[in-house]
């Protein structure tokens, strides 16, 4: 069997962003919601078994404590953050496990599922559904991959070390020191992405590269300049580091039983329904869990 650890934020946005808005019966933009219901009752149509759904409830999470720079939901238009907690109510509805994060982030806990899963023998195959370069440090061979649905591009761990030059778990390394402006990351000055996968394919990781460029065993163009930025800010790069290795150890509820999608849930869907002004989502749902 497969497991399907979806990222709801990024696929709210996605919606948000994609089709054309929708308003409920009382004036709420839900558009995005609606969207998302959708797209994740097409993931269950097309065979999905096992779902989970991590959510950022709130944008802000621990590692605002530890750098000032990181993301925040300043600039989030209004219309998508007020959808955050209804997106969570109808992943509920739809029978799915709904997690969301507020300490951590959803990617911590996709991470957090992806490794319990890994212990299950009868997983044959974990799917991260996420573009999001964090989640490539969580890939491990074929059996734990990564999956953009926009791009039906699924991304093992050769694929990881052909697309960043550095294997999954130097991942968080290869953020450090390209940044990612994403996640409000600067990285380190003078490096960037071929530098910092030429260098970590030798080194593993930002601890293991030396100081003086003479005792470098790769050549890289400018590998003085990289050296010295390296060395004048390596304390902001082990930061940085910190910043972008996913947790592990979020806890989260629910077994792999719970994950096993059984059907929509009829009473709060039809309630549901009614409060988007979608009633035809109903006819999209192949099975009711009574």
């Amino acid at each position: 069997m497969e497991a399907h650890l979806v990222d709801g934020t990024y696929e709210l946005y996605r919606a948000f962003y994609g089709p054309p808005g929708a308003l409920a019966p009382d004036g709420r933009e839900v558009g995005a919601t609606r969207a998302l219901m959708r797209s994740l009752l097409s993931l269950v149509r097309a065979g999905a078994t096992h779902v989970g759904v991590a959510f950022d409830h709130v944008i802000e999470s621990f590692r605002n404590d530890l750098f000032a720079g990181y993301k925040t939901g300043a600039g989030i238009e209004p219309a998508l953050l007020g959808q955050f907690e209804l997106a969570e109510t109808a992943v509920r509805a739809l029978g799915m496990v709904a997690w969301p994060m507020v300490e951590f982030e959803a990617d911590d806990a996709l991470a957090t599922a992806a490794a319990r899963l890994r212990a299950e023998p009868q997983v044959e195959r974990i799917l991260l559904c996420s573009p999001d370069k964090d989640l490539a440090q969580c890939v491990s061979g074929a059996r734990v991959v990564t999956l953009d649905r926009r791009r039906d591009k699924v991304l093992d761990e050769a694929g990881v070390i052909e697309k960043f030059g550095v294997p999954p778990a130097s991942i968080p390394d290869w953020l450090a020191l390209v940044g990612d402006a994403a996640d409000g990351i600067p990285g380190v000055p003078r490096w960037g992405e071929r530098s910092a996968a030429a260098v970590l394919a030798v080194y593993r990781s930002i601890g293991g590269i030396p100081d003086d460029p003479r005792r470098w065993t790769v050549r890289v163009r400018g590998a003085a300049a990289l050296a010295d930025s390296l060395s004048a800010h390596r304390a902001e790069a082990e930061l940085y580091r910190g910043l972008a290795t996913l947790r592990t150890d979020v806890p989260l509820e629910g077994s792999l039983a719970d994950l096993e999608w059984r059907g929509a849930l009829r009473e709060p869907m039809r309630a549901l329904s009614l409060a988007l002004g979608d009633q035809a989502i109903l006819d999209r749902v192949p099975r009711w869990r009574e």
